[in-house]
């Protein structure tokens, strides 16, 4: 995975989280940005690999790719709706 074009507008570090808190700081996070910014989102809970991608798809906002490096997650999501 590249990083995206645009810079992380905020990084969340949810490493030592576990379901479902990762899921609901990454909604919390995405609440105080604006549309086209984009999160960094760092965890180590492997149920990230899963619940993030169907959380981007439910809240509709875009997943613009994951790696594992290790037992870090990384993750970029971009605001895509008020």
């Amino acid at each position: 995975m590249r990083a995206p074009d645009v810079p992380p507008a905020r990084t969340l570090d949810a490493i030592g989280l576990f379901c479902p808190v990762p899921i609901i700081k990454t909604a919390a996070a995405m609440k105080e940005m604006a549309v086209g910014e984009v999160l960094l989102v760092r965890a180590d809970d492997r149920g990230v690999l899963v619940d993030l991608p169907a959380w981007c798809k439910m809240a509709r906002h875009e997943l613009l790719g994951m790696a594992e490096d290790g037992d870090v997650i990384t993750a970029y999501v971009r605001k895509a709706h008020a």
